[in-house]
């Protein structure tokens, strides 16, 4: 369920690591004078890193209701009225090569479908397992298999949602262990049939925290046929960043701010992710106007990347399966600035440098990238309380040598000093007329 969003980016002083043995280490002091340890990233939780930024995409017969994924729940609709809305989810306008066209123009890299929600109905074929699919009622097609190819038609790596909670199969109360038969045969259904996939976003195990959920065997089925796929397993907002099974390879934050992984002496390399919805619900909602404006877009990626997590921006099709105007212009509003920060975004690296209130740096190879906020377009022209506007910015634990620092948006160069230890001193200048970027990235060489 959502929770308010959190506004400000907790900041992380970060002591010096080094990698595992024949990988290139970066080595300086802790607090306590020691080196401190993190494991290397298997080659597919680098990649998924570098991907970024991602579309959720919560559709399905559920999108009826226009009460968000909380409408299916049996003790709000009766199972028997549900389904009876299952033939009116007909799917006439989905393309999703045009919902990829849009990621690809919002900066988003990879997409995430709810291939089957919470309500128990599948979008793809389900091969015998139920009749419960959109293959066998409704549209009358395998939406999932639209979606990959149209995914891939423009480069977008397609990651699927599934759900653990299921409200349809009466085995999930009555024979749990049946129940994870099903979905088990299920998940090796789209791992066998779809092609090479990025990755599989499991929801709904907090629904029963003492159950034994046969994660051993679930995981094994994807290692086994998708090998390369990224493993999440959300864990909910109430555990926000809470480590789970040995193979699930990213946490997740549901509609909160990530804080920096603490990856020392852990057994593996563990990513992060924040998963957000553009308004106060998962899927469409017409009576809710409570909606994210490019500028809280733009910072909420900032939010993450800062600290070396990815952001999943949840968007609700219309049942028909259009993707709604004002997102669609929103995300493509951000991907403008996404686009003109590109390295520091998909490549960046968290840093131990420091900045005032929610100002950070990242670092690609030798060059640091300091995230400004809080700039006024002129001198003068609004009235605003701690960190902002212009002049002297300092951050602390730049540790090298600095040439040069300038604006990424114009190449304007800055002015700073250097002084006692690491301390840099940047004299931030205000935007030029007819420029606000909401944040501001300088390039440090």
């Amino acid at each position: 369920m959502p929770q308010t969003r959190r506004t400000l980016l907790k900041l992380f002083t970060t002591g010096a690591v080094v990698v595992a043995a024949g990988h290139r280490p970066t080595v300086g002091r802790d607090t306590e004078g020691g080196a401190r340890v993190i494991p290397v990233p298997e080659p597919r939780i680098a990649r998924f890193e570098e991907l970024a930024y991602g579309m959720f995409v919560h559709w399905g017969v559920f999108s009826l209701m226009g009460q968000c994924v909380g409408a299916m729940h049996p003790g709000r609709f009766p199972l028997e009225d549900y389904k009876r809305q299952v033939p009116r989810f007909t799917a006439k306008e989905f393309n999703p090569r045009a919902w990829a066209a849009t990621a690809r123009r919002s900066g988003m890299r990879y997409m995430t479908l709810t291939a089957r929600q919470h309500d128990g109905f599948s979008l793809y074929d389900t091969r015998g397992l139920s009749d419960y699919d959109a293959v066998h009622v409704g549209p009358g097609r395998d939406l999932v298999a639209e979606f990959v190819e149209g995914c891939r038609a423009e480069g977008i790596e397609p990651f699927l949602y599934h759900t653990t909670y299921d409200w349809y199969q009466p085995s999930f109360t009555q024979d749990f262990d049946a129940y994870l038969e099903y979905l088990h045969k299920s998940i090796e259904v789209l791992c066998t049939y779809y092609g090479k996939l990025g990755g599989f976003w499991f929801d709904g195990n907090w629904s029963k925290r003492d159950a034994d959920w046969k994660e051993d065997r679930l995981y094994s089925i994807i290692r086994r046929l998708q090998p390369e796929a990224v493993i999440i397993n959300n864990t909910g907002v109430d555990a926000p960043g809470a480590l789970g099974h040995p193979e699930v390879d990213c946490v997740t934050f549901e509609q909160s701010h990530p804080t920096r992984m603490d990856r020392q002496g852990a057994a593996k390399y563990v990513a992060a992710e924040m998963c957000e919805s553009m308004n106060s619900h998962w899927g469409i909602t017409p009576n809710d106007y409570n909606y994210l404006s490019p500028k809280g877009i733009i910072e909420d990626l900032c939010a993450c990347r800062g600290v070396g997590a990815n952001l999943l921006l949840n968007i609700g099709p219309t049942p028909e399966g259009r993707l709604p105007a004002y997102e669609s212009a929103a995300f493509e509003r951000a991907g403008g600035w996404v686009d003109r920060h590109a390295e520091p975004i998909y490549k960046g690296k968290p840093t131990a440098v420091r900045g005032p209130g929610r100002d950070f740096a990242v670092q690609v190879d030798d060059r640091l990238f300091l995230f400004v906020h809080d700039i006024l377009p002129r001198p003068g022209e609004h009235v605003v309380t701690g960190v902002a506007g212009h002049g002297p910015r300092v951050f602390a634990g730049v540790d090298r040598p600095v040439r040069s620092v300038r604006w990424m948006d114009n190449g304007e160069e800055l002015k700073f000093e250097r002084g006692d230890d690491d301390m840099l001193t940047v004299h931030v200048t205000p935007y030029p007329p007819g420029v606000n970027m909401v944040v501001r990235v300088a390039e440090v060489r």
